[in-house]
């Protein structure tokens, strides 16, 4: 019975951190360059079930005699995985809004799967991060900063800076700030986007200690920058409801399992045995 009792409590936190998941991507619809995370789902290890006799002995100890079977102990959510399809592309009017549109990219030979293009940024630490929120602005001084302040980086891992917000933005990423080169957007290329860890507040931060490579001198990529467009969330929000209801039914019905082993618990505990 107890065997049961916690498999119907697995399921129930899994779904649970499922809905959190869900719900995190349902808040950041309107995030530009957000990525959908999806969920992974797993079983714990199966155990492998014997009878023993009065003695103590095992099945295999005793002829003639057979395994009970498997038992499934219950499920997790192993991790969260982030999509890294390219969303929609939508026109803000706004100058510092920078798109990345994705062109042509080298297939990674793991996974075969195409890698992605980020822009670079430099956190107030000095450290490098990848984001694909291009709603970018011009700082007190000057610097094209991302919506929490991080420098913008060009080609060569600089901070870029502009005389103010009426500068231009070719496709190919070179900013003309009245007549003037101010340099080129950083963009790097990851041929396996699951090397890449969320930090929040749209930023990815690149697990180990290599460093990505830059998409502008590399021949098998192809992309475009677009000013006046913002990269919207990949997420879909009819699916994203959807599975948040799944979910929310899957614990429903695993609270109700639950609810089933405590009421046998208790009857055992009040009522079997009871003399009189």
């Amino acid at each position: 019975m107890l065997r049961g009792f916690y498999t119907a409590a697995a399921g129930m936190i899994a779904q649970q951190r499922r809905q959190e998941m869900l719900s995190n991507n349902i808040a950041n619809i309107n995030t530009p360059g957000y990525k959908a995370d999806q969920s992974s789902l797993r079983t714990f290890p199966s155990m492998l079930l014997e009878r023993m006799d009065s003695n103590g002995k095992t099945p295999l100890t005793i002829p003639g005699q057979k395994q009970s079977g498997q038992l499934a102990t219950g499920v997790y959510m192993q991790e969260a995985i982030p999509n890294f399809v390219q969303g929609d592309m939508q026109e803000s009017g706004v100058n510092t809004d920078l798109a990345l549109v994705q062109g042509s990219v080298p297939i990674d030979k793991k996974t075969g799967k195409p890698g992605s293009l980020f822009y670079m940024v430099e956190t107030a630490a000095g450290e490098t991060r990848y984001t694909r929120n291009g709603h970018f602005a011009v700082d007190a001084k000057n610097n094209l900063v991302t919506a929490d302040g991080n420098y913008v980086l060009d080609t060569n891992g600089k901070n870029i800076t502009v005389s103010d917000e009426n500068f231009t933005v070719n496709g190919e990423g070179v900013i003309l700030d009245h007549g003037r080169n101010a340099g080129r957007l950083g963009v790097a290329l990851i041929t396996n986007p699951m090397d890449l860890v969320k930090e929040g507040n749209g930023l990815l931060k690149l697990q180990g200690t290599q460093k990505l490579g830059s998409a502008t001198a590399n021949p098998q990529v192809a992309y475009q920058v677009k000013q006046g467009f913002v990269e919207r969330s990949n997420v879909d929000a009819e699916q994203s409801m959807t599975d948040m209801m799944e979910a929310y039914r899957s614990f429903e019905a695993n609270q109700k399992v639950l609810q089933a082993y405590d009421r046998s618990m208790e009857k055992a505990a009040n009522e079997v045995g009871k003399i009189g």
